[in-house]
């Protein structure tokens, strides 16, 4: 006994259950892949700030040795162009970073008797929060002081001690420490 459609010459109620269900199956592949795709990660901008000494062979040194993953945080591409010495990690696309900026000048505020604090053999001043921009509410900024070159590195709250310490490893590594040299007390 022939169908309807079997009689009009059209598909048959097998091959129309069979299309849809193709059909349905491919859109939840496509969705199912879309939603967890991650977002490319978004440039880091850095401002520009004197750094008379970040295309010198310490900072060169530096930067090749930086690692792509601090702890939870990745390595983010910067904005282009982007100052020399700088590089900066994200835990996601639109999460504060961890910026680090390599041959800078001795901060104003590392004066003679100036606290330091040492994580893994590298000596680190930080700069007191009442110098920050309000730009900056809420994040740290350490200075190695105990280098050829300074480096700063700047952490979002609630970064923890990972990328710091991280950080002090490849310095460790890659610049030899020197006399810390700080400025005359104000």
């Amino acid at each position: 006994m022939a169908t309807e459609s079997d009689a009009d010459g059209g598909p048959s109620r097998a091959l129309i259950i069979i299309a849809i269900a193709l059909t349905v199956s491919t859109i939840g592949v496509i969705l199912a892949i879309a939603a967890t795709r991650e977002a490319p990660p978004r440039a880091v901008a850095v401002p520009e700030v004197p750094a008379p000494a970040a295309d010198g062979a310490a900072c060169r040194a530096l930067l090749n040795a930086l690692p792509q993953q601090l702890g939870d945080y990745q390595r983010a591409p910067l904005e282009q162009p982007a100052p020399h010495g700088t590089a900066a990690w994200r835990t996601g696309p639109d999460s504060d970073p961890v910026v680090l900026r390599c041959g800078l000048d001795r901060p104003a505020e590392f004066v003679l008797g100036s606290p330091i604090q040492v994580v893994d053999r590298v000596q680190w001043f930080r700069v007191g929060s009442e110098q920050q921009s309000a730009g900056d509410a809420g994040r740290s900024t350490w200075y190695a002081v105990d280098r050829g070159v300074y480096v700063a590195l700047t952490l979002p709250t609630g970064s923890g001690p990972t990328p710091i310490q991280r950080i002090s490893e490849v310095i460790d590594r890659s610049i030899p420490a020197a006399p810390i040299d700080p400025g005359p007390p104000r």
